[in-house]
């Protein structure tokens, strides 16, 4: 019996494409990595998008799941991940000693919001920061806080 060589190779002209099995397979490795930095920069891209998306169920920027969490003054969470505040309990907390800009993460669920008051006990209160968001507020003229329940879910 006489050995017989396959071959893939086709003889065809240079337009039409790969002229070896090596070099079609060359082809796809680059088309494939080609797509393949395509995908990731798209993930990146998506993945940039603004600060008040939290992950769900876990700490965000050091602020625990289900808080509300204010850090010291002119600090980005981002660049230090250690509220100098934590709230747990729904209802009004009187803030001390908070002047200028703070960020407030609001890392709650279920639609639960916090919102600024210019009084104690919270009285006085203005717009609300929905669950799952950070803002920076100066707190110069704020003297507490409300944790809120969603109406809807209680």
């Amino acid at each position: 019996m006489v050995p017989v060589r396959a071959s893939l190779e086709v003889d065809r002209p240079a337009e039409q494409g790969p002229q070896t099995n090596g070099d079609f397979f060359m082809l796809r490795r680059i088309t494939t990595a080609l797509a393949a930095g395509a995908l990731l920069a798209g993930i990146g891209l998506a993945s940039s998008g603004t600060a008040s998306a939290a992950p769900a169920g876990g700490p965000w920027v050091g602020c625990p799941y289900g808080a509300v969490c204010i850090y010291g003054q002119d600090v980005n969470p981002w660049g230090s991940p250690h509220p100098t505040d934590v709230y747990y309990s729904y209802g009004a907390h009187n803030l001390s000693g908070k002047y200028g800009h703070h960020y407030i993460v609001n890392n709650q669920y279920n639609g639960a919001s916090v919102s600024l008051c210019s009084g104690y006990n919270g009285v006085g209160c203005h717009p609300q920061l929905p669950a799952q968001n950070a803002q920076t507020y100066d707190l110069t003229p704020v003297n507490s806080i409300t944790l809120n329940r969603d109406p809807i879910l209680g």
